[in-house]
């Protein structure tokens, strides 16, 4: 994604499918410690992507912002460390 920082996402609710805002993004799996290896995916000029790790279907939506997801609990956002 140029010009910005890559979002991450995970499917941590297991959903079949993700619809997300960019076409550029990491894929974490599950939230950690359960995650796999943090994976870049680039659509290209496809709509949808399946990650090789955990076969989450992620769909492109262009009516998402770029930090948006739809299931919402799919936009990972790691936590500060303390």
């Amino acid at each position: 994604m140029s010009g910005g920082t890559v979002p991450e996402f995970s499917n941590e609710v297991g959903a079949r499918m993700i619809s997300i805002g960019v076409h550029e993004f990491t894929c974490i799996g599950a939230n950690p410690p359960f995650d796999h290896p943090h994976i870049w995916l680039d659509m290209g000029a496809d709509s949808e992507i399946v990650c090789p790790y955990c076969s989450t279907l992620y769909r492109f939506d262009a009516g998402l912002k770029p930090d948006e997801s739809r299931p919402a609990e799919a936009r990972y956002h790691a936590r500060p460390l303390a």
